[in-house]
């Protein structure tokens, strides 16, 4: 298996996507995250879109949703959540079977927590949960649900569920807790490579966590 490998992240908002985006830069794997910066391409049609955009362009126009992003090596935040638009990648199985199909080489991560913690974080982080969720057609998610903590532990769930089926008995994916002690062991060993760094990044500071509703746990 190639060095170069691609490594594809399915997590969802609010579990660990910025700590583990951290920690692969600064392990000096060339990471995109939720959005393109200048200071990442030079290419003017993809500077200031967001990752799930492009992914989806390339993905219907080409066949292969990284077409126009071989220069990075990680993809982390693939969704774009917003009032009118919202896209999820990493909840679509006809885009994960393309990047499989043109980087057969590629190791998927989940990074989870847990579902009922999740839930109340996103209430939590801006409008995300009052008005973004709610309010769109979220794949698993539909406009008119998610605005209770309990419908959005319960999609948390949900999408941890589709992962591991989809993934069952797959030698290149790993879920994670990304509370666990011993995650970024897992993570590195995974990967094949070590991680220098480890910690809480994008942390809500904003209100302290309210009670969640409890969420089956996953089977």
């Amino acid at each position: 298996m190639s060095d170069t490998f691609k490594i594809v992240n399915l997590g969802l908002p609010k579990t660990g996507t910025t700590t583990l985006t951290r920690a692969l830069r600064r392990a000096q794997i060339r990471t995109v995250d939720w959005r393109i910066h200048r200071r990442q391409s030079t290419d003017p049609e993809l500077v200031g879109k967001h990752l799930g955009t492009v992914m989806y362009r390339d993905y219907f126009d080409h066949g292969d949703p990284f077409h126009r992003l071989n220069d990075f090596r990680a993809f982390n935040e693939l969704s774009q959540a917003g009032l009118h638009y919202t896209i999820w990648p990493q909840t679509d199985w006809g885009m994960i079977d393309a990047i499989q199909r043109h980087h057969p080489d590629t190791r998927f991560l989940l990074n989870m927590r847990d579902p009922a913690e999740t839930a109340s974080s996103i209430m939590r982080w801006g409008n995300l949960g009052t008005l973004r969720l709610p309010n769109t057609n979220v794949p698993d998610l539909p406009k008119g649900y998610g605005a209770e903590e309990s419908h959005l532990a319960r999609w948390v769930l949900g999408h941890y569920m589709f992962c591991e089926r989809v993934f069952s008995g797959a030698d290149n994916f790993l879920a994670f807790d990304i509370t666990d002690p011993d995650a970024p062991k897992k993570v590195g060993a995974f990967l094949g490579i070590d991680l220098p760094w480890w910690g809480r990044a994008n942390e809500n500071k904003s209100a302290p966590a309210k009670p969640a509703a409890p969420a089956d746990q996953p089977v």
